[in-house]
């Protein structure tokens, strides 16, 4: 599985951006799919997490509200729509997919694939 994250940029605070995050090789349909982010100097952090069917999805305290995850297993692309961007949320973004289930994501466990990232850059 290649993932491919894309719709990163430069963007106002409170401005949004809608990331995706399109996966080839094979079908994720069955995979719990998740975003992470990774600040300068800082580690990698959880950002969002869906389930295979898109009926269950958890988020992060610092997201909370302002973003959303969701995916599209017809495209095999998965989003997340960020709105209300703070300068705090300058990252490189990066997709992740595992077939162990969502609480894998969740609990920021092993991940079998990850993509290269995307940056977003907030501007105060």
């Amino acid at each position: 599985v290649q993932l491919q994250a894309s719709g990163g940029g430069l963007v106002q605070a409170g401005g949004s951006l809608r990331l995706s995050c399109a996966a080839s090789g094979r079908t994720v349909s069955s995979y719990a799919m998740g975003w992470f982010r990774q600040a300068p100097g800082k580690e990698r952090e959880f950002v969002a997490a869906i389930n295979w069917s898109g009926g269950r999805t958890y988020y992060a305290d610092s997201v909370k509200g302002r973003f959303t995850i969701s995916r599209d297993n017809a495209k095999n692309t998965v989003y997340l729509q960020m709105n209300s961007l703070k300068p705090e949320d300058t990252a490189v973004y990066y997709c992740a997919a595992t077939p162990q289930g969502v609480g894998q994501v969740v609990a920021q466990g092993s991940m079998d694939y990850w993509g290269k990232g995307t940056q977003v850059t907030v501007s105060s």
